[in-house]
């Protein structure tokens, strides 16, 4: 059955997804962005085929539950598809536990590398906007 197959490709993609969502974990804890800048086209790419088949199992359901409008929709379905539907949810249980740790990660990050930026290029505030202090002392040479 056509939403059946749509499962197990969403399925499929959304399990990469988290491996490279892990990768990119391990490879922030080694300071290797190169690495996790390599995969991010493979990552969108992902993302993009997930929604493209969640789209897809959707429409399905809507067919279904369209064709049979006096069932509900937990009787259209065989347990194969009961049990994959139970999966996609506890994969996107997992991706959102997973991203929300990247995302702590990226954020400690960008936190520490603003704080070095801010003591080797001090700012100060022009307005509601902050600068480069005009500091001649920040670019004097010395011999």
């Amino acid at each position: 059955m056509l939403l059946t197959y749509h499962l197990d490709g969403a399925l499929k993609d959304l399990e990469e997804i988290i491996q490279v969502t892990q990768l990119d974990i391990a490879d922030i804890q080694e300071a290797k962005a190169d690495e996790q800048f390599k995969r991010l086209a493979l990552k969108e790419e992902k993302i993009a085929s997930f929604e493209a088949k969640k789209a897809m199992i959707d429409h399905e359901i809507s067919k279904l539950m369209t064709s049979h409008p006096n069932k509900e929709l937990p009787d259209l379905l065989d347990e194969e598809q009961h049990a994959k539907l139970d999966e996609l949810k506890k994969n996107l249980q997992i991706l959102k536990e997973v991203n929300q740790k990247y995302a702590r990660m990226v954020l400690a990050v960008s936190a520490l590398y603003n704080d070095f930026l801010e003591q080797l290029v001090p700012t100060e505030m022009d307005g509601y906007e902050r600068v480069a202090s005009k500091d001649p002392s920040l670019l004097e040479v010395r011999v």
